[in-house]
């Protein structure tokens, strides 16, 4: 089938940008000029997906007062001839369908997507993390639609990342898929068999250097999943454990890349983000250049 709905769980207190955080909602920390949750949704709407629910949460007002209309703001911005505004507010209301469900407890991702479940119904789905941001050129979610519609089962994005990061990460053990005509010759060196995963492992015992990324497709069986799990790792509900529940029924593929993506709830890649993305832009792109160039001839970086 194909994937019409994304689920977005952002009912997370964003602990980590702490004072920031503490009335702004962490999806709504600005990269360069637009919330970080707009970037996600704007993903979703790339690779044909409208129907977006948000999995909310208390404090999260802000992120859906961004995606409603703003009657007082758009006449504003029409009466004072500010038209490219204009168009960019009212795009934000328009380009996608937007839903919200409140996870009423913090009980871990797992739930999050759990809380999805009447919305999804029976159908596939995608599960975009707010935390990871994509580069609007990435293929990462596009592609793995298109494997889930070839072969029919849930897809998993996997990045290699170095031993000591991995225990922050679920790791799966893989396989090659083989010879797949469903998939296609120029997909295959992408995709991978997940035969068994785990939820944060130390570096020594780690199945990999596989990291699962926050980007997901999966197959409606996941909430039956969901539903026989017990809490693990911190006392959540781990989507990592239904998933490996999962395994045992239906097979799992993972999708392999390596570039595009940002961890925007660490600060170091946030701010990556922000200085990439900016130097990209027509507007800020040079004078932001020159100021950086200055900056490391004054700083000695070079």
């Amino acid at each position: 089938m194909t994937v019409r709905k994304a689920v977005i769980p952002a009912a997370g207190l964003g602990t980590r940008f702490l004072p920031a955080t503490k009335s702004t909602p962490k999806e709504m920390l600005p990269v360069v000029d637009k919330p970080a949750i707009q970037l996600v949704v704007e993903e979703a709407v790339r690779a044909g997906i409208t129907d977006i629910l948000i999995i909310s949460g208390r404090g999260k007002r802000s992120v859906e007062d961004h995606f409603d209309r703003s009657p007082e703001l758009e006449h504003l911005l029409e009466r004072t001839a500010k038209f490219e505004q204009l168009t960019a507010v009212q795009a934000i209301a328009t380009m996608a369908n937007v839903h919200y469900v409140r996870q009423g407890e913090a009980k871990g991702l797992g739930h999050a997507v759990w809380t999805a479940r009447w919305h999804v119904g029976g159908e596939p789905f995608a599960v975009l993390l707010p935390d990871d941001i994509m580069h609007e050129q990435s293929p990462v979610l596009a592609e793995m639609l298109a494997a889930h519609e070839r072969l029919g089962e849930s897809v998993i994005a996997l990045k290699a990342v170095a031993p000591s990061e991995i225990s922050a990460y679920g790791c799966p053990q893989v396989e090659d898929v083989g010879d797949n005509d469903a998939l296609g010759r120029d997909a295959i060196a992408n995709i991978v068999r997940i035969t068994a995963i785990v939820e944060k492992p130390p570096a020594a015992v780690a199945p990999s250097n596989l990291a699962v990324m926050g980007r997901y497709v999966f197959t409606a069986e996941i909430f039956d999943a969901l539903e026989r799990i017990e809490p693990g790792k911190g006392g959540e509900l781990q989507l990592t454990d239904a998933v490996s529940l999962l395994l045992g029924e239906r097979t799992v593929y993972g999708y392999t890349f390596e570039k595009g993506r940002y961890d925007i709830g660490n600060k170091d890649d946030y701010l990556r983000a922000i200085v990439e993305l900016a130097l990209e832009r027509e507007d800020l792109g040079p004078p932001f250049r020159a100021f950086l160039a200055g900056l490391v001839r004054r700083e000695g970086l070079a």
